[in-house]
């Protein structure tokens, strides 16, 4: 038979000839050494072209299609395409990987970039939004991402002159982005007037902010900050591809096949054409004569290098400029197919789709020759004598060349189709041209090519054909798969196989035939093999596919699937492979990556010494994926490993399902949940101990710890043994199976592993229990191996995912460092190198593979073995390179690096665990021996075997047989620790005696279970087919054994304790001694199983038998016969009870049917459930009826309760279910849904639970746990609350302690974003930049072209400003009147001591000094600020963290962010882009300052920690189904918050990267409900206070709460605070204002005593929303928009800020002298404010919502609209009303005083505008209206000579009206000469220019025009305040544009002199003042 293995000789590549010019650019560099670098297909190439030499970087697995240079020019970064792509960092000098960067990018990688320093690497992604990411490269980490553009990005840089500054461009666009904590913000580039806007395609930066880029239209775009400044036209005739920035200036490199430079100012040096040199591929000029593009530039110091969309790559020299040389070439775009060596010398000729034949000279790696030909080339040949080159082309011709001068033979076509392959004899005589015709034709040489014979009969194109060595046979190979012969040169098909059997052929070229059989995979019928070539002498077969391997197998190779050695390179297919004339190397070409790899062939006898200078086996697995048909070199499987090979724990259900399973079921059962629900009961449970130990499928699980007690892991518990003690301590974290275990070199710290759909990693304290982190995001499935480092840093994880994911960890930091695919096959082990920490081994299934890490990679090479065998174990030796794995055959590998050294054989069966010591190992097996061996494992120093007879005398328990598989070995304090798959964990001492310390059942379910009537004693029985009998006394152990014929899976004790009876799985049972275990009596009546067994109460007289086949037979114990039987259930039986007098049997079936049957006869009887309750049962064990109705959970449908058992004082129930969930209920259990408590320890299902004599004891059996667990049970008053107590249960009932309108309000806002806000006013019609404009007269062209009419009139009257008018530049934010009180908290914050106070509203953080009362800005935020808060810690002065609004979390720049920032200098530390979709609506400081939390307002309300310096995210959680009001971080602490909201309290403890937490506990006070917490607040000793909606303060002591402080406010308890100087609290309600209590107080550290203050607001009901106490100050915002300062001593209270209360603010008025200005609102107040005074001076409360506000011309009245239609007229001197008047049912919109002061004008929505003459006095009667308005009036202005008034309306029309007649002008001429006094309107052909593009939904809803008539202010729907030239009639003026206030400006105004402007928000309520920069005379 041919040797299966694989050959022993390989591939080496030696040269690549080409280049990837096509869809790339920048890709061509030189590296510090001179040498360049660029890369083809998937290769990375290092060329030096002195020494002409190649080197290979192989690290990619797709076509690379993106390059960048380290600054250094030694490092290369490469991005790959593909599903999954990455990019690999790798050294040009050793071509090896630094680092891998993964898991972000898909589709590809489109550009790369490193930064100045080259710490940042920056890439973009080829997926749908060209994801823009910045990598921490050689840690692999990302440090940002954002969605980068909506079309292609075609180039990045970085700015190499500012920090954290980059520019990308493409597709329509530039955008300059800046970098900030995890935000990455772009720009657009605006392009204005200076330029079209067009594709760029390439930039480099420049100083001073100057960015230069090229076009598409060949212009060269130069931009200063985001602007375009010039450009430097026609650079290049078209596109420019390429620029690169040296020293010197600039290079860039267009399409036009020109090269210009440029200096560091862009004034053009020198340009080089390459069109014009005479080497080098020029096109045939014709359909497709594109010339020559450059696509890649790279000038240094005196050389340039160019890279060209043909691969062809030249390098100019700048002083010979004219004589660029050519370096490297190869074919251009378009397949590459035809190959063919010469037979005598070292050439290879190429033919391609391009139309040139080219011939290669394989030892001085250069093209020789070429010639272009008319048609693309498919297939070559060369004639025997070497003198002939026959061409196959696309079209079906064939032309022959001469090799000497590529002159042309003869030409010939015959076929349609394209011929795919030709070929001569070896005679020379003739040639056979092979076509997609399906046929074969022969011609003959010499008679110049005559047809000589015609092959058919193929029913498919031709693909390869093979000539015998004598000429006169051909094979062929067809597209079918079909194989046929034909004689030659007749053509005549050769049917007779028999014929054929002497054929020798004289080459191999075919994929079809029996020798290469080999080269197909079993079980697969594709054809992806495009090209074999066989090496007769040293029988080898090379074959090439359409996943670019070259594979090199042995030949011939029979068998299919044989094994090969695999070559990656090409990227995609190979077209075509063949071996030189002389065998020496390899030849193959790629299809579309169109290049020739030559690979240099090793021999055997020389690979042994190349083995270390082979860099491809680092990459590509050369020894390949094995077969598994015919394992003949493979030994049997062992049984225990084939076993738990296939183990995949895969679950129905994970317990991380259950919120959504709960939330699903929630809704069915609302209704119930209603109701009153059953409370927990008052006892708990706590685990006691467990015999158990995972040993039948986990390895290496069992270590002494540093104080010598031993650790192990069994269920979901990592268990700490105290052998001295025999007393047990449990790490609870889990909550599924442990798989694996490891412990920390110091021996102190335990990392465990378990099940899970996203599988956690615990590492926890062994002395405190506690975790240290918890990690996890990677692991599917489980984590199935795990190894700490030497150092105890890093700690390696295996996933059980079918790639066995490797994942290496800083646990500590809970970060990921790299991981990668481990393996198909399983693995056993995985081991850190203790010497060498970036090392790492995994063994396993068939495989041992040596790892390092690079970067967020890892590269893994397989061990160099012979046969590959399963490895069980391993470990390091004594040096770094010294490795020792044993095997599933009982050897010891030893290996060096990767190379096997040699085999000790070591034990019978396998190795499964190993150990090393100082000087030497230990191992133990399958064969039960321990071994200790010398370091070298030379010999074998002592073997212990594992046997009865040695058993010392105090061990606890028995040792079931001799030599058990040993399966876990550790060594420690003179001992040696054993564990064996039957689950028993024994001491070896040194000197012999063995004790066994811990026992539980091996492996199969544990289902039966039976406490002693009177002795602390219990029975198990196991499907391991063992009966035993375990002492719950504090000996706790196996008592006594014995096997069973059968597995069972039930027993029971007699009453009187003497007997036990046990039921088997075969339908038997047997009665037996309770001491002894001897049979008493036996009986086998039934086929299934027997499910429960039950003795009769009293004297036990009868036993009653319930089987699985529907009956239970009834037996007199004396008589042992059968007396009854009990039928008429219709499933299987589960459950039997008797009553207390022995007449009655209860019985439960899987079907959930509830039976009874009458003793002993077995009649069935029906009792009605009233009467059930009431009969004495003598046990209860069932799990059905109306008294237990509460135990079934909502998601029953999902889990069943598989066991119950009630206590002999009947007041507590225990439950076991099929989630692994231990629960107890209060007796009887009556109503759904009853409340419990939960203890979570068994993994998966909880098989049965009983309850001790004395209660004092439940005992719990785990099915696939094998576990038996003690608890010890709690009774009421043991009030000793210890962590994982329990788990309250889960519906929270619905009654929430009370309803406030404020608090629903705050809950039910739903936040948008700005960009998405529609309009205010309900508007119709047309908008007016959309409106057609009917010409006017002056453009009719009916006025003569000298005009004789009187000038234009001024469109505005110029009022009382100086005589020079000076337009207005800029607006600078002056004042702020607001502060967003009513719905966000704790929000106003003392700084500086007390100095400054810092508040936020709308968009803007306001930092107000209190001794000068200025305000000072933050202005970054895009939208509105929700939450804000201030760092305490010292280190951190005036740091502030501001939360805002934000659209969905995909991390562009409109998603919520955090901005944490100085609130002195209002510089921006850090931008956190979050995933909380909606905003944030809380952030918190940790206490050194340097953790940041936050909550999200989006549905899942996710809780996030954030290093908030780098912008790092350390862990993100699920915080509750409802709202999260506040969250906040222990003052003391940086790993302990309370998060409180709806219904919620929460306490978290962040472990490592994982978020921890426990719901508060509050069955601990009677009637205690969940209500909604509002606040919270800390105090000493893990105390935390939290305020409630009804007013109540809830203490908490750790989870659990204490106390309860009843009514500390009337109302909601919105806000408290801790001062961290001396502990007291402040609390904010919302309350009315009495005597004794008020809004806000004051209490002790225990919130024991408190002091009430009143604010004197003169309110009905104070809301404190926000309160911070100071030096004897107390600060408090309020709901009404107030901060108030209170001083704690006299209790006096001084008001900082106002603000209206309630929005929108629709009046605004500025007086027409002064700077002070009225505002009225909807809260049914106005307000007049001083700008100089900074400050309200008064306000006066109306009682109605107010709508518009006016001063008359002389500033002494004002007049008020209302919104039921009323208006107001006072006297501004008293305050006192003038007159009223309502004439109108509907809002005012608008109010305005004649120019005279005559008339009063009154706009309303009932589209009608009132006129009233003041002369006429108080009485206001209406002297007239205007009528038909088409809408509802939104603003009016007077002209100056109160003749007319102009009126915007909602339909977007502007009217002009008489005064006082009412009278519409329709003359358009008429109306263009008023003059008007004020200009208000957004509408009119004057200022058609202030409509912006995007305003389909929103719409401009304010405008003022300046007093000087040169400017207009326009406020939007966006909440953009916009300044305009007046008029501004162009659609679309330019405009500066300001930002700050929320969505909806509703007013704006200049106030006298133009010296500020108003505006008025909609949503912020706020007032904003800017102040007017004039620009200068």
């Amino acid at each position: 038979m041919a040797d299966r293995t694989a050959p022993n000789c390989h591939l080496r590549l030696e040269w690549v000839y080409g280049y990837r010019g096509h869809q790339c650019r920048n890709n061509l560099y030189y590296t510090a050494a001179k040498e360049i670098v660029y890369f083809v297909a998937g290769v990375g190439v290092v060329y030096n072209t002195r020494e002409h030499k190649q080197k290979f970087y192989l690290g990619h697995n797709d076509d690379i299609i993106s390059l960048a240079l380290h600054p250094e020019r030694v490092l290369v970064a490469t991005g790959q395409v593909g599903k999954e792509p990455y990019i690999c960092v790798w050294d040009s000098y050793t071509v090896q990987t630094v680092s891998i960067l993964k898991d972000v990018h898909t589709h590809g990688i489109a550009c790369l970039a490193f930064d100045l320093e080259g710490q940042c690497l920056v890439s973009v992604g080829l997926d749908s939004k060209n994801t823009i990411c910045v990598w921490d490269w050689r840690r692999g980490k990302v440090l940002a991402a954002a969605p980068g553009h909506t079309d292609r990005i075609f180039d990045i840089s970085w700015d190499l002159y500012q920090p954290s500054k980059l520019v990308s461009c493409g597709v329509k666009h530039i955008k300059f982005w800046s970098l900030c904590g995890n935000a990455l913000t772009p720009k657009r580039g605006v392009f204005g007037k200076t330029g079209d806007l067009q594709t760029i395609l390439c930039l480099a930066c420049a100083k001073d902010e100057v960015t230069y880029s090229g076009a598409l239209n060949g212009d060269i775009y130069v931009w200063k900050g985001i602007n375009l400044m010039r450009t430097v036209q026609g650079a290049h005739g078209s596109g420019i591809f390429s620029m690169n920035a040296c020293e010197e200036g600039f290079a860039t490199g267009g399409r036009d096949g020109c090269v210009r430079l440029w200096d560091l100012n862009f004034k053009p040096i020198t340009v080089i054409d390459l069109r014009e040199t005479d080497q080098g591929y020029k096109v045939a000029r014709g359909e497709n004569s594109r010339g020559l593009s450059v696509r890649s530039v790279c000038w240094r110091g005196d050389h340039i290098l160019v890279g060209t969309q043909d691969s062809e790559i030249f390098e100019v020299v700048v002083h010979d400029r004219t004589k660029p040389f050519l370096i490297m070439q190869g074919h251009c775009e378009g397949e590459l197919w035809a190959l063919a060596v010469h037979p005598t010398k070292p050439l290879a000729m190429t033919g391609s789709d391009d139309r040139s034949v080219r011939i290669w000279s394989l030892i001085d790696h250069a093209l020789i020759a070429r010639c272009n030909m008319e048609e693309p080339i498919r297939c070559a040949a060369v004639s025997t004598d070497g003198i002939h080159l026959a061409l196959g082309m696309k079209d079906g011709s064939f032309t022959v060349l001469r090799v000497r001068d590529m002159t042309e033979v003869v030409h010939i076509k015959d076929r349609k189709e394209a011929i795919h392959e030709l070929k001569y004899s070896p005679d020379g005589g003739h040639l056979a041209v092979g076509s997609n015709d399906n046929s074969v034709d022969i011609y003959g040489v010499v008679q110049r090519y005559k047809k000589v014979g015609e092959c058919i009969g193929s029913n498919s194109f031709i693909t390869h054909m093979d000539w015998s060595t004598d000429s006169k046979y051909l094979q062929t190979n067809n597209g079918s798969g079909r194989r046929l012969f034909y004689r030659m040169p007749s053509g005549k098909e050769v049917t007779n196989r028999e014929e054929l059997k002497l054929v020798q052929w004289a080459s191999w070229t075919c994929v079809l035939g029996p020798e290469v059989n080999g080269i197909w995979p079993k079980y697969s019928d594709i054809n992806d093999i495009n090209s074999v070539d066989a090496n007769f002498n040293n029988q080898v077969l090379v074959t090439a596919d359409d996943y670019g391997l070259v594979k090199l197998l042995r030949y011939p190779c029979i068998k299919k699937g044989a094994k090969f050695k695999k070559y990656l390179g090409h990227s995609a297919h190979i077209t075509n492979v063949r071996w030189s004339h002389d065998y020496q190397w390899v030849i193959t070409i790629g299809g579309a990556d169109h290049s020739v790899f030559q690979w240099k062939f090793v021999p055997e006898r020389k690979s042994k010494e190349a083995l270390h200078i082979a860099p491809q086996e680092t990459l590509a697995d050369s020894n390949s994926e094995e077969s598994d048909s015919d394992q003949s070199d493979v030994p049997e499987m062992d049984s225990e490993i084939e076993q738990e090979t296939q183990l995949t724990y895969r679950r129905q259900v994970y317990k991380e399902d259950l919120p959504q399973l709960k939330e699903q079921c929630k809704e069915k059962h609302r209704a119930t949940a209603m109701k009153k629900r059953e409370r927990p009961p008052g006892s708990g449970v706590k685990l006691h101990f467990i015999h158990g130990y995972r040993g039948y499928d986990c390895r290496s699980n069992l270590f002494y710890t540093q104080t010598g007690e031993i650790v192990y892991h069994v269920a979901a518990v990592g268990v700490v043994y105290n052998r001295q003690q025999n007393t047990q301590r449990f790490y609870m974290g889990h909550d599924d199976d442990i798989l694996c275990l490891a412990i920390h070199p110091l021996k102190d710290f335990v990392a465990t592993g378990q099940v899970g759909r996203d599988s956690s990693l615990h590492i926890w304290d062994t002395e405190t229990l506690k975790p240290m982190s918890v990690l996890k995001g990677f692991h599917q499935l489980g984590v199935c191996a795990l190894d700490f480092s030497a150092d105890g840093k890093r700690l390696a994880s295996v996933g059980l995912d079918d790639n066995h994911t490797i994942v290496l960890w800083d646990w500590r930091k809970g970060e990921k460092l790299s991981a990668m695919r481990g393996s198909k096959d399983k693995i056993f082990v995985v081991k850190i190198n203790p010497y060498l920490p970036d090392k790492l081994i995994t063994a396993g299934v068939k495989h041992m593979k040596f790892w390092h890490k690079a970067g967020g990679g890892l590269i893994g090479r397989k061990g160099n073995m012979g046969k590959t065998e399963t490895m069980m174990c391993a470990v390091y030796g004594w040096s770094e390179e010294m490795v020792f794995s044993g095997t599933c055959t009982g050897d010891i590998c030893i290996w060096r690096d990767m190379f096997l050294m040699k085999t000790v054989k070591a034990h019978d069966g396998p190795v499964f665990s190993m150990h090393a010591l100082e000087k030497g190992f230990v191992t133990g097996g399958k064969d039960g021996i321990v071994a200790l061996w010398d370091d070298t494992f030379e010999r074998c120093l002592k073997t212990y075997a594992i046997k009865r007879a040695v058993l010392a005398p105090g061990s606890k328990g028995l040792l079931l047989e001799d030599n058990p598989s040993i399966r876990a070995i550790s060594l420690g304090h003179g001992h040696i620790l054993v564990g064996t798959k039957n689950g028993e964990i024994l001491e070896v001492d040194k000197s012999g005696p063995i004790t066994l310390l811990v026992q539980g059942h091996m492996e199969g379910e544990v289902w039966g279970l039976a406490t002693h009537p009177h002795l602390p004693l219990c029975a198990t029985v196991s499907d391991d087919k063992t009966l035993r009998i375990w002492d719950l006394s504090p000996s706790h152990c196996m008592l006594a054994v014995r096997k069973l014929r059968k597995g069972g899976r039930c027993c029971c004790f007699s009453p009187d304790g003497k007997a036990l009876a046990v039921g088997l799985n075969d339908g038997s049972f047997l009665i037996v001694n309770a001491d002894t275990l001897e049979d008493l009596v036996s009986f086998h009546h039934r086929k299934d199983l027997i499910s429960d067994i039950r003795f009769s109460p009293g004297a036990g007289k009868y036993l009653a038998v319930a089987s699985g086949d529907t009956f239970v037979d009834i037996y007199n114990v004396m008589s042992s016969k059968r007396v009854g039987v009990c039928k008429g259930c219709l499933n299987y039986i589960t459950h039997l009870d008797w009553d207390k007098r022995g007449k009655l049997l209860q019985v439960n079936t899987g079907a959930k049917e509830q039976f009874f049957f009458e003793a002993p006869r077995g009649k069935k009887q029906t009792i009605p459930a009233t009467e059930v309750e009431k009969i004495d049962w003598s046990t209860w064990t069932c799990v059905l009826g109306t008294s237990i109705e509460g135990i079934w959970p909502v998601i029953s449908e999902v889990t069943e309760v598989t066991a119950a058992c009630l206590s002999n004082d009947r007041k507590v129930l225990a439950t076991g279910d099929d989630l692994g969930y231990v629960k107890l209920f209060r007796y009887p259990v009556k109503g759904k849904y009853a409340k419990f408590k939960r203890y979570v320890a068994h993994s998966a299902h909880v098989t049965n639970v009983r309850w001790t004599h004395d209660d004092g004891l439940l005992v719990t059996v785990g099915g696939g746990d094998t576990c038996l667990m003690i608890w010890a049970h709690e009774p009421e008053g043991h009030r000793e609350y210890k962590q994982c107590d329990s788990e309250e249960s889960d519906i929270e009932s619905e009654d929430d302690g009370g309803y406030d309108s404020d608090v629903t309000r705050e809950n039910e806002i739903t936040y948008t974003i700005k960009a998405l806000s529609a309009n205010m006013r309900p508007m119709t019609g047309v908008k007016p930049h959309l409106q057609l404009k009917e010409p006017s007269v002056d453009e009719r062209g009916s006025r003569p072209p000298v005009s004789r009419a009187l000038p234009q009139p001024e469109k505005l009257q110029t009022n009382n400003v100086g005589k020079k008018k000076r337009p207005i530049e800029d607006l600078v934010l002056d004042l702020v009147f607001g502060y967003r009180g009513n719905d966000c908290r704790n929000n106003v914050h003392y700084l500086n001591e007390g100095a400054d106070i810092i508040y936020h509203t709308a968009s803007i953080g306001i930092v107000l000094n209190l001794t000068t009362s200025c305000q000072s800005f933050y202005v970054e935020h895009s939208d509105d600020i929700l939450c804000l808060t201030i760092n305490q810690h010292p280190k951190f002065p005036n740091v502030v963290a501001t939360g805002q609004v934000g659209d969905t979390g995909d991390m562009s720049a409109t998603s919520p962010s955090i901005h944490v920032w100085d609130a002195m200098t209002k510089q921006t530390l850090s931008v956190l882009r979050c995933f909380h979709s909606g905003g944030v609506c809380s952030v918190s400081f940790s206490a050194t300052g340097k953790l940041l939390l936050s909550v999200g307002l989006d549905p899942e309300h996710i809780v996030t920690i954030w290093k908030w310096q780098e912008g790092a995210k350390v862990a993100s959680r699920i915080g509750h189904t409802q709202r999260i009001f506040v969250a906040e971080f222990r003052p003391d602490s940086d790993t302990h918050f309370v998060s409180v909201g709806i219904k919620h309290v929460r306490f978290w403890t962040l472990a490592g990267r994982a978020l921890l937490s426990k719901k508060g506990v509050l069955s601990t006070i009677e009637d205690a409900r969940m209500q909604t917490m509002l606040s919270v607040a800390f105090g000493a000793n893990n105390l935390t206070f939290t305020g409630t909606i009804s007013g109540d303060v809830c203490v908490w002591k750790e989870h659990i709460l204490v106390r309860i402080v009843a009514k500390a406010h009337t109302g909601p308890v919105f806000t408290m605070y801790t001062t961290l100087r001396d502990g007291l609290i402040v609390t904010g309600g919302k309350e009315r204002p009495s005597k004794e209590g008020g809004a806000l107080k004051l209490w002790d550290q225990e919130l024991k005593r408190c002091r009430a203050f009143r604010l004197e607001t003169g309110q009905v009901i104070d809301c404190v929303r926000s309160v911070c106490r100071g030096k004897g100050k107390i600060l408090v915002g309020t709901r009404n928009a107030e901060i108030i300062e209170v001083g704690e001593k006299n209790a006096a209270c001084n008001i900082l800020v106002n603000g209206h209360m309630d929005g929108p603010i629709w009046g605004l008025g500025t007086h027409p002298s002064r700077d002070v200005f009225l505002s009225a609102a909807e809260d049914g107040t106005v307000r007049l404010w001083d700008i100089p005074e900074k400050k309200m001076l008064n306000k006066v409360n109306l009682g109605h919502p107010a709508h518009t506000i006016s001063y008359s011309p002389e500033g002494d009245m004002v007049a008020i609209g209302m919104k039921n239609g009323e208006f107001i007229i006072l006297l501004v001197a008293s305050l006192k009303i003038w007159g009223k008047k309502r004439d109108r049912r509907s809002p005012i919109q608008d109010i305005r005083f004649s120019p005279n002061s005559r008339y009063l004008a009154v706009g309303s929505t009932e589209s009608a505008v009132d006129f009233y003459d003041l002369t006429l006095g108080p009485q206001l009667n209406r002297i007239n209206c205007c009528r038909d308005i088409p809408s509802f009036v939104m603003q009016m202005d007077f002209s100056a000579d109160s003749t007319y008034v102009q009126i915007s309306t909602g339909a977007y029309k502007r009217l002009v009206y008489e005064v006082p007649s009412g009278k519409q002008v329709t003359e358009q001429s008429h109306i263009d000469r008023i003059t008007w006094a004020t200009w208000t309107s957004v509408l009119g052909d004057e200022v058609v220019g202030i409509w912006s593009r995007n305003t389909d939904k929103a719409d401009v809803t304010c405008a003022c025009v300046s007093h000087s008539g040169l400017n207009i202010v326009t406020g939007d729907d966006f909440g953009m305040v916009k300044l305009f030239d007046f008029p501004c009639p162009e659609k679309f003026a330019k405009h500066k544009r300001f930002l700050g206030h929320s969505a909806h400006l509703t007013n704006t105004r200049f106030t006298n002199g133009d010296r500020f402007v108003v505006s008025a928000g909609g949503d912020d309520r706020s007032l904003f003042v800017w102040r007017c920069v004039h620009a200068p005379h």
